[in-house]
């Protein structure tokens, strides 16, 4: 089952007079239950085509189509409720409500959503075990280490249960033991739950993890491979 399909897209950002070219004719195909790493040096468009791939950002041309919608005509909100049930997103610096308990950040888009207050003590319980962290459900995240507080993160992107999570340099503000443990926690949640995740990233230690691996270089895709497994 297809997740994602972009075709033929392009990205063009204007400034003034200057235009920079993110994206130059990217097609590719995302399956419901891979593991995807988009690498490339900076400025080879992996964070433009993460950002059209979560409706964040539309294309200049071409097609891309999301859980088989297509999403290139759709405006600001139907963009957003189409991210709400569909995709769920993991951020280089976390973006945790600081005045918020781990749990109380879990449970913010199952609150967003109208989940019953039953229904969201399981589902938070639930995924706070599933990233190792029962024992920190009511720390803020002052109170936890920076890989504590990306493992709340993941937590919080599979609340609502997405089709696709989609992550932008998830260990960049990690140390290796940290950035190790997050992968190795979001590839066990992937196989166990059949969740897609995609990553925007240029560390190893995310790319040795990917099932695929999509090389872009100056907005277009460079290779698209899949390494044997680990």
């Amino acid at each position: 089952m297809e997740v994602a399909k972009l075709t033929n897209v392009t990205r063009i950002y204007k400034i003034g007079e200057v235009e920079t070219r993110a994206l130059n004719g990217v097609s590719m195909t995302i399956k419901s239950g891979e593991f995807t790493s988009l690498v490339g040096p900076s400025g080879s468009g992996k964070t433009t085509l993460l950002q059209l791939i979560g409706c964040l950002d539309q294309p200049t041309s071409g097609s891309v189509v999301i859980n088989g919608k297509e999403t290139t005509n759709l405006n600001r909100n139907q963009r957003a409720d189409l991210r709400k049930g569909t995709i769920g997103f993991v951020f280089q610096f976390f973006a945790l409500i600081p005045t918020l308990t781990a749990y109380e950040n879990v449970e913010m888009p199952l609150l967003l959503n109208g989940k019953s207050s039953a229904e969201r003590k399981q589902r938070v319980m639930e995924l706070l075990e599933g990233v190792d962290l029962l024992d920190r459900a009511h720390h803020r995240p002052d109170q936890l280490s920076g890989g504590q507080q990306q493992r709340v993160a993941v937590a919080r992107a599979l609340a609502t249960n997405p089709s696709m999570i989609l992550a932008d340099e998830p260990t960049a503000n990690l140390d290796t033991s940290n950035g190790e443990q997050v992968m190795e926690i979001m590839k066990r949640l992937n196989e166990k739950t059949g969740t897609t995740f995609v990553f925007a990233t240029h560390d190893p230690r995310v790319i040795k993890y990917a099932t695929r691996v999509v090389t872009l270089r100056d907005g277009v895709v460079e290779s698209d491979s899949n390494p044997p497994a680990r």
